[in-house]
């Protein structure tokens, strides 16, 4: 317990001290830490979108820790920083994707000396990171909750151009305190993560992921989301996939209501629900397709013996569920094993 609390002052105040050198933009962009009295069952590791802060995983940490979990998100390095940011004096973000690896490699080590089980999570240029540590580190970390990670742009002509254009780019609209732009040399570094990762997924062993997309999200290519988790959950099972319906207009920046979503709470109830479940997929999907002929979600665990690997947040999740999609499946796949007999 004494090592615990001293590792915690120091960290805390390394960590305070060396932000407070940087000049950063906004205080929401330092390091959050929510550390309990002593190590808990499980802590949390989340990395914050490329060009943002911390302040994006704020509203979910909060949540997590009143639920008895310590919760960690660093400060991605060359982010947060002030400046007159600019095409001539662009923000200092690397081009070298290994410094990223190293920083996450760093913090899962840190992760681990606050909680038995390690959840680390990401949000775009975040999750992509997430998901290397996820198979780099597959045996220490329990889950891996990947909202819209960066896998590719939502055009194939913008990866083309990311990945052979050296210019400046400027969001067109501003949410929260980030960077106005970057030079795309900087997210060419974090493309190249996500190449790596998918020529690894179909090789490597993988953590339980949970993906979390967006019909609505205009930056990113929800289809490669779905590319990714079809082949991890042949090499890990209990892998989970989600994608929110166009008519909740949940943005990419889906992590706090000040980004524009209106509906932060249901990702963390999701999460919460992937957390302290042990169900696969196929069971997931078992659970909707029953659900889907009007049976309730307590009825039907009751009839499948599944109490214990359940937990009380997995029936709102399965509010969310898309299950006349997963009953759509079962009956196609019914069909074609008739015709195969």
């Amino acid at each position: 317990m004494a090592d615990y609390l001293t590792l915690k002052e120091v960290l805390e105040s390394k960590i305070s001290a060396r932000e407070s050198e940087m000049s950063l933009i906004d205080n929401l962009c330092r390091s959050y830490f929510l550390f309990h009295s002593q190590p808990t069952d499980k802590v949390c590791l989340f990395f914050h979108g490329f060009t943002a802060g911390p302040y994006q995983f704020i509203p979910m940490a909060q949540d997590l820790y009143k639920q008895g979990y310590n919760v960690i998100v660093p400060l991605l390095p060359g982010h947060g920083i002030a400046g007159k940011w600019g095409p001539s004096n662009p923000p200092p973000l690397t081009d070298n994707p290994r410094l990223y690896l190293k920083f996450g490699l760093q913090w899962l080590k840190i992760a681990k000396r606050f909680g038995a089980q390690v959840i680390v999570g990401g949000l775009s240029g975040g999750g992509t990171l997430a998901t290397w540590l996820a198979m780099e580190k597959a045996d220490d970390i329990h889950r891996a909750i990947l909202f819209a990670p960066y896998f590719s742009a939502s055009s194939k002509v913008i990866d083309l151009f990311v990945k052979h254009v050296d210019t400046y780019f400027e969001w067109e609209k501003l949410m929260g305190p980030s960077y106005p732009g970057f030079e795309l040399a900087a997210l060419r570094a974090v493309l190249r993560i996500a190449d790596y990762n998918f020529k690894r997924v179909k090789q490597a062993p993988i953590a339980p992921i949970f993906m979390v997309s967006s019909e609505s999200d205009r930056a990113v290519n929800n289809f490669d989301h779905q590319r990714f988790f079809d082949a991890a959950l042949e090499q890990q099972p209990y892998c989970w996939y989600h994608s929110f319906s166009r008519v909740l207009d949940i943005p990419h920046t889906m992590m706090t209501e000040a980004e524009g979503n209106r509906y932060t709470s249901l990702l963390t109830v999701m999460a919460k629900a992937n957390i302290n479940s042990n169900l696969t997929w196929h069971e997931v999907e078992e659970i909707a397709y029953r659900m889907s002929k009007r049976r309730t979600f307590k009825s039907v665990v009751a009839e499948l013996g599944w109490g214990d690997k359940v937990s009380r947040d997995m029936p709102a999740m399965m509010t969310l569920v898309d299950k006349w999609s997963i009953a759509v499946k079962r009956e196609l796949q019914y069909r074609q094993r008739l015709q195969q007999q």
